[in-house]
């Protein structure tokens, strides 16, 4: 496996991340886990804790809704399905990633380039 990213940079996005997987259509816990690994080409892996904790964070904000699925075999899994306000929380939260990411590059690569000497 390649490099990973570091969790740091990812930490303020994690909702942003879960939103993204949940307007694509409902899931459950451990698929959205494997959705983010396979999103991210095997660099990212969002720990199952962080996930949990973060679907709590969201239901109670009123961003996702949970609700059980009628599996006959095996155990009942908690679905996520995301809310109205939670598709205006991502675009809006995409609007800033943008935006960040534009003066990022500027203040990161911006000035003179001393390497082309």
């Amino acid at each position: 496996m390649g490099s990973k990213i570091s969790t740091d940079l990812i930490r303020g996005h994690t909702d942003t991340i879960i939103l993204n997987v949940l307007r694509q259509g409902d899931s459950y816990g451990y698929q959205i886990y494997k959705t983010i690994i396979e999103l991210s080409n095997n660099q990212y892996e969002l720990k199952e804790a962080t996930l949990y904790t973060a679907f709590r964070r969201l239901e109670k904000e009123g961003y996702i809704v949970s609700y059980w699925g009628d599996e006959t075999q095996g155990g009942r899994r908690k679905y996520y399905r995301i809310a109205e306000e939670g598709l205006e929380r991502y675009q809006q939260n995409k609007k800033e990633w943008k935006f960040a990411k534009n003066v990022l590059n500027k203040l990161i690569e911006g000035g003179i380039d001393t390497d082309e000497k």
